[in-house]
């Protein structure tokens, strides 16, 4: 009936004759737009994408449509930047979104694509400082942005200098840090974000002075022990976390640019001219007593933490120095956590190595020095001034000083920077046992190689907002999870032995090789509720159906399923226990099963360092030395899923069944350091599960985030996850939904 309707008043307009149009509609409608010509969206078009951008702010439905007159006129390149933007702008606020659709149109013909990114940066840092009048009043004033960057001779670009700051932070002692372009300027202990663009001075020299100035502050947190305290931590026991971390800064500066001052006199004079004078007077007797003392040689971290005590309630303080910065807490602390645990595998296996060399020449020494070898490595660091290049680690084999290869020279230099020290468990190695069965149980040394010998895959990532691949992008290694052999797995079993049993009962069930069908045309057996059925149709006039039958059919198990757990920073603690316990029970369940699985956990130091850990491929079994690993699953790096997708889904299509499942097991959404987070990380995981689509693999995801409805729907398909609100249940939930999605 409704297509009826619609096709009679079609009949009736077509019948009409229409109206004449005037004469100047007439000539606008015969000239195309430049958006008409260049492939771009018309009014209509524009003015609904951004309404359903700003839904929630739209007050009027004439808002949007002047704007999108405007946008009209441009190019389809342009008006995606545009929507794009304008979609970024309202993750910070839909107020701000809404308004830079009212008012930024014109910026477009202003801001060039090469400064468009460092245009939106400050829009948001005007928002977030002084509020949405002062961002509405930049979006305005766009022209004084663009007079900043174009007509601005002393203005210094981070691109050009880049890597001359690379280089000089290099010679500095300590790691090397990269030198990144950030929203933002901070550093994670590896990385350290500068703004795109100085234009605070009128003379080129200067600008690039408070840039090195910048990058050396930054260098001094790595180098002179800030991140070797979780200060998070710390400052999170405070009634207004941001008020300590504020405080914290200005104390730690203090400390930190006496540090340089010893250290290095030449641009400690340079940070000075940029430091304001400090009103001591103004200040009360607690922040003199921490400017004084803090500048002493002795004073650590420890003792900034202590001066904040003292002075967190105190109203006036010093002003900020302008190459200070920002702190990122979560970020330095989580990086600086898996360097730790990396370096510290690291140095033991390249210590075993070292071990076995000088093991060869043992038996030509005399017993005495045979007996001392016996006690294995230590260290000492060499007392008096530093060296040029770096902390000068001597270390010793049976009390004898030996000659450090360079590899071993740099991690004990590292692991010293973090922790301070080196500890003696890192030290620890196991003598190789020349009179050892090789049949017995359990790996030889040389199995946990080095992370330097693993084989490297390069992968394609999906940058959404060109709308094309980055080839050869991302560098993937496959590492192996190391073994820990602490009783983890026999624990679990004990803790949740109720569930177990029900979960055994369950998968069994499920294992029976024959299944019996009904409602069929020949068969077996007599389908007796079909029998019933049958009579009472003809009882009643109908006609009876000829499905009275039941027959046996075979079940063909042929699945192959690959979980991939996520082993970021941020599952550290009950998080990362919790999906131990999970895989644990669902290992124990399809053994049972009989279901081929294999196990794989993912983590990423931006698209250079994508890391794969195998704790149990297709054809391995279930052993002590899987569970040791299981047992071995500790939280490290950041959440880069795109790659991690991309490999496992490759491995997957090699294995020969006829349904392949990808079960990845998450606490949150794709992130990682390098500006894989936001739309870009979910764009390229999405794009990456598309890809495992169209191989036949069936993707899934099981995650404890409880915001992930805003996104996981968009990277998996409605019906391809699920969310458990709270993580004790999660051991419960994971065997029942693989059961779920598995038949």
């Amino acid at each position: 009936m409704m297509l009826q309707r619609v096709m009679f008043w079609r009949k009736k307009a077509r019948e009409q004759k229409p109206a004449p149009v005037p004469e100047k509609t007439q000539e606008r409608l015969s000239t195309p737009t430049n958006s008409s010509v260049y492939g771009g969206m018309g009014v209509l078009e524009m003015k609904l994408r951004m309404e359903l951008i700003v839904d929630q702010k739209i007050s009027s439905a004439k808002d949007m449509l002047i704007p999108a007159k405007q946008l009209a006129e441009h190019a389809k390149a342009d008006q995606d930047r545009f929507l794009e933007s304008a979609e970024k702008l309202s993750a910070t606020s839909v107020e701000l979104a809404y308004d830079f659709c009212r008012l930024a149109p014109p910026s477009l013909q202003l801001v060039d694509e090469a400064h468009w990114d460092g245009w939106l940066v400050l829009l948001q840092e005007i928002y977030t400082a002084d509020g949405a009048k002062a961002a509405v009043e930049a979006m305005n004033n766009v022209d004084q942005f663009v007079q900043s960057i174009t007509h601005a001779p002393g203005s210094v670009s981070l691109d050009k200098i880049s890597r001359i700051l690379e280089s000089f932070i290099t010679g500095l002692n300590g790691r090397k840090l990269g030198i990144e372009q950030g929203a933002s300027f901070y550093t994670d202990t590896e990385i350290i974000r500068l703004p795109e663009l100085l234009t605070e001075f009128d003379r080129y020299e200067d600008n690039f002075a408070l840039y090195k100035a910048m990058a050396v502050h930054q260098w001094a947190q790595a180098w002179f022990g800030t991140w070797t305290l979780n200060i998070g931590a710390f400052l999170g026991m405070y009634q207004d976390p941001e008020r300590a971390q504020a405080l914290f800064h200005k104390l730690e500066t203090i400390r930190l640019d006496a540090c340089v001052a010893r250290e290095l006199p030449g641009i400690s004079r340079v940070m000075k001219d940029f430091s304001p004078q400090v009103d001591a007077g103004a200040l009360s007797k607690n922040w003199q007593n921490a400017l004084r003392r803090l500048q002493e040689a002795d004073m650590t971290v420890q003792d900034t933490i202590f001066f904040l005590e003292a002075v967190y309630k105190d109203k006036a303080v010093p002003e900020d120095k302008p190459y200070q910065g920002n702190l990122n807490p979560r970020d330095a602390w989580t990086v600086r956590e898996a360097r730790v645990q990396r370096e510290k595998r690291s140095l033991e296996n390249r210590l075993i190595d070292l071990q076995r060399e000088l093991e060869k020449y043992s038996d030509d020494l005399p017993d005495e020095k045979q007996d001392r070898h016996k006690a294995g490595f230590t260290v000492e660091e060499i007392e008096g001034e530093a060296p040029a290049d770096g902390r000068k680690i001597e270390l010793q084999y049976g009390g004898d000083p030996i000659e450090i290869p360079e590899n071993i020279q740099q991690l004990l230099e590292s692991i010293s920077q973090d922790l301070g020290n080196i500890p003696d468990d890192y030290l620890q190695t196991e003598a190789p046992d020349p009179y050892q069965d090789e049949a017995s149980s359990g790996p030889p040394p040389q199995a946990a190689s080095s992370q330097d010998s693993e084989a490297t895959w390069l992968y394609d990532e999906w940058d959404h907002s060109r709308q094309k691949y980055r080839k050869e992008w991302c560098r993937l290694k496959e590492l192996e999870v190391q073994p820990v052999h602490d009783g983890f797995v026999s624990r679990t079993l004990n803790k949740h032995r109720g569930l177990l049993k029900h979960l055994h009962r369950t998968f069994e069930s499920l294992r029976e090789d024959d299944r019996r069908i009904k409602r069929q045309p020949y068969g077996d057996d007599v389908d007796l509720d079909a029998v019933i059925e049958a009579f009472s149709d003809t009882r009643i006039g109908l006609e009876a159906s000829q499905n009275l039958f039941t027959r046996s059919r075979k079940v063909d198990r042929n699945i192959a399923v690959m979980f991939m757990i996520d082993m970021s920073g941020s599952t550290a603690g009950w998080v990362n226990e919790m999906e131990r316990e999970a895989l644990v029970l669902l290992c124990e369940s399809l053994e049972i099963l009989g279901d081929r699985y294999s196990i794989y956990g993912f983590s990423g130091f931006t698209h250079e360092r994508c890391e794969l850990y195998r704790i149990k491929e297709f054809e391995e079994p279930y052993s002590d030395l899987v569970k040791a690993r299981i047992s071995g699953i500790q939280a490290q790096g950041y959440t880069r899923m795109g790659a991690a997708v991309r490999h496992l889904t490759s491995l997957l299509h090699q294995v020969e069944a006829r349904t392949k499942l990808l079960i990845a097991l998450s606490d949150g959404r794709p992130d990682d350091q390098d500006g894989y987070r936001g739309p870009y990380g979910i764009e390229d995981t999405r794009r990456a599960l598309i890809e495992a689509k169209y191989l036949g693999v069936h993707p899934f995801c099981i995650t404890i985030d409880e915001e992930a409805m805003d996104y996981l729907q968009h990277m998996y398909g409605p019906a391809s996850f699920t969310v458990v609100d709270d993580v004790d249940k999660l051991p419960y939930r994971v065997s029942d939904i693989y059961r779920r999605i598995a038949f």
